[in-house]
């Protein structure tokens, strides 16, 4: 396991990157069937016929995946807590799919009011095995100081 990353370890357009993680078809029919039962995420057949022409993983499913990754590749101390964002999935993600990710630290503002921490402004894109970005998020993201005395 990484040593944590404290707000004092952090630096504006430091990289961070994650994965592969395969998609397979067995996994977005489980996450769809729990948290996003539509056609195109649960039956072949029925995704022909949709937008899609295919089975597609919810973008949920990426969103969760490219949290994984996140965790794995960037090890805040205290966890990757979101205090805010915005999420665009700019292309499907297909079973066989490669997922990885990259996160950038575009800010670093250090907290005015609480003095062990600060917030973080991260763009963080989802890119499949062909290079091509599946998924945009930008996040902001607490990270605490590192502790100091007893």
């Amino acid at each position: 396991m990484p040593e944590p990353l404290y707000l004092e370890d952090l630096f504006v357009d430091q990289r961070f990157h994650g994965g592969p993680v395969e998609v397979t078809t067995e996994e977005i029919k489980a996450f769809a069937s729990k948290f996003d039962p539509q056609p195109f995420h649960l039956d072949e057949t029925a995704a022909k016929d949709s937008l899609f022409g295919g089975l597609v993983a919810s973008g949920w499913h990426t969103a969760s995946l490219t949290m994984r990754l996140l965790t794995q590749c960037a090890p805040f101390s205290g966890g990757l807590i979101g205090v805010g964002g915005k999420i665009e999935w700019l292309r499907p993600v297909l079973p066989g799919d490669l997922l990885s990710v990259e996160a950038t630290i575009l800010r670093i503002a250090p907290s005015k009011s609480r003095d062990d921490r600060g917030m973080v402004k991260m763009r963080v894109v989802t890119s499949n095995q062909r290079g091509e970005t599946v998924q945009l998020l930008a996040a902001d993201v607490l990270a605490f100081r590192r502790p100091t005395g007893p």
